[in-house]
Order: C-alpha cells, then structure tokens, then sequence
C-alpha cells in the first residue's frame, strides 16, 4: 500500500455534518452540504469562494441536474434546488409516514437517475427517482446509507450501509436501472473506521471515507484489496468527490458533531473541506437526467 501526499485544508468552515461532495463539470464547481442545519455550499476554486443556500431542515445529498440547477434528498424527499434563489420544488417523499426517518446520501447513476437511501428511528431504503420523476423503492431493511458508486462499464452498483463494515456490489443494468445478485466487495479493517461516502477513479478503484477513522481509502472493488490511504487530521471523515478542471483533484468533507471540547481542541479543523492530489483522476459526475 502507498501512503498519499498530505491534505491541504481548502476552507476551515467548521460544518457540523459536512457530506456530499461531488464536482460539477460543466459549472466548474463543488456542491457540499452541512446536514443538520440544511445548508447546501457552492465551492469556486477558481475564485477560492465558498457561498451556502439555507433549505430550511435537513439535507443528505445533492447532485447536479442537467437542464440546470441540482436535485437534492432532503428529511421531507426528493426536491429539484435553484442554485440562484434556493427556491425548493419537492417531488416526491416515499418515507412521508416514517417521521423519524430522513434521507442520506446519494448520487446519480451512469443514465441520469438519482439514488438516495434513509436513515432513522426504522430500518431505511435506498431509492431511484427516474428521469420521468417517478420513485422506486430498491431495497430495505439499511441501516444508514451512505456511498454509492457505478463500475465503468456501468455493470455494477457499489452501495455503503455503513454499520455493516463493508461494501456491497450488485450487478447492474443501465438500461433499466435494475439491481440484483447482491454480494460483499470489501471488507473494511476496524482499524480504518467505518465506512461512509464513496467515489470510483478513472482506474475503476473505489475511494472511501471513514467516519472515525481519520482517513480516505481506496480500494480495489474487484478484488477487495485496500491498495491507498490518506491521512487527514481529523476523525470523522464523511465524504469524497475527484475534481478541478482535470478532476485530479481529491476533495474531502469532514464533520465535527459529537465531538467533545477536548477532542475538538486536538482537531480543531474538523468539518473543513479538504484536498490533495492522489495521483489518479475520478470520473465526470453524472447529472440527473428529469
């Protein structure tokens, strides 16, 4: 394993639960949020500017949209975001009846529909809002879900419940958006945390963060083998986006909820968004296709 040059801190914006990057190529900028206070930051490396819209309640994720804008997973559902006013449009919420559930993270697959599971009081899902705004619940009984990732050659479906420890691999079919023959990729050590957001390298490699690990690793999904790792200065390492205008950029999110005086005393650069360049270039992020 080759250990990857240090982070640099990007912005120290103290985010309570920072989650959700992911680059848009064709704006040139980060999409990050803040979960509990609803926030969603637009990053410009360009104009090293960092600017935040206030949703109102709690936001999982957010994804670029390609007629404009993004699409987000909130506490109350599925929503389509202007980046400009931070006007909500909401479309659906499968979970309505479930009121101590809220969704998580999330992200467009390789056809342009968008993935996002639940967490809460009851067992969550991972859902699909298809390009036509129709919702599809995939599967159940999740924990807390978090990353998910597309091979490639869009065959396979990598998707993080983090308590379980590990990474699962369902086979994958573009054309429909169907999941099946479900199955362990990657184990996680103990020693590296618990597994949160995830992102795929232009090699196919998957790059994860871990929540109270104090890293980002990446994996070979293929053969479960652990092939790198980044060394962060604080614990709770929550999610990771390639991008820049070469996309070899490693951007990384961070959170500092739950952490006491003390332990924010010896990292107090928690929920700051990070950098390095590892080397290897991820993958445009696809956008939401409805």
């Amino acid at each position: 394993m080759t250990d990857m040059p240090a982070v640099e801190i990007v912005l120290d914006a103290k985010a309570e639960l920072g989650e959700g990057a992911i680059w848009s190529s064709r704006a040139g900028l980060l999409y990050w949020i803040d979960i509990d206070p609803g926030l969603v930051h637009v990053y410009d490396p360009a104009k090293g500017r960092d600017r935040t819209l206030e949703l109102g309640q709690p936001v999982g994720t957010i994804v670029p949209r390609a007629k404009g804008g993004a699409m987000v997973a909130l506490r109350d559902g599925f929503a389509a975001l202007d980046l400009e006013s931070g006007k909500l449009t909401f479309i659906a919420d499968p979970e309505k009846e479930l009121k101590g559930n809220r969704f998580n993270d999330g992200k467009c697959d390789p056809a342009g529909r968008f993935w996002a599971g639940t967490l809460g009081r009851d067992p969550g899902a991972l859902y699909r809002l298809d390009r036509d705004l129709s919702v599809h619940r995939m599967f159940g009984d999740v924990k807390c879900s978090n990353g998910i990732a597309w091979s490639i050659d869009c065959k396979a479906m990598y998707f993080i419940d983090t308590p379980t420890g590990y990474v699962e691999a369902w086979d994958y079919d573009d054309a429909t958006g169907a999941v099946a023959n479900r199955r362990v990729c990657i184990r996680v050590p103990k020693e590296n945390g618990h597994p949160d957001g995830c992102t795929l390298d232009a090699d196919g490699n998957l790059w994860v963060a871990h929540w109270d690990g104090w890293n980002v690793t990446c994996y070979d999904p293929r053969n479960g083998k652990q092939l790198r790792q980044v060394r962060l200065p604080v614990s709770k390492v929550t999610s990771v986006a390639f991008g820049g205008p070469g996309l070899d950029v490693l951007f990384i999110t961070s959170a500092r909820t739950g952490l006491s005086a003390d332990e924010l005393k010896k990292q107090p650069l928690a929920g700051g968004l990070f950098k390095c360049k590892p080397g290897v270039k991820g993958l445009p992020a696809p956008e939401f296709g409805g």
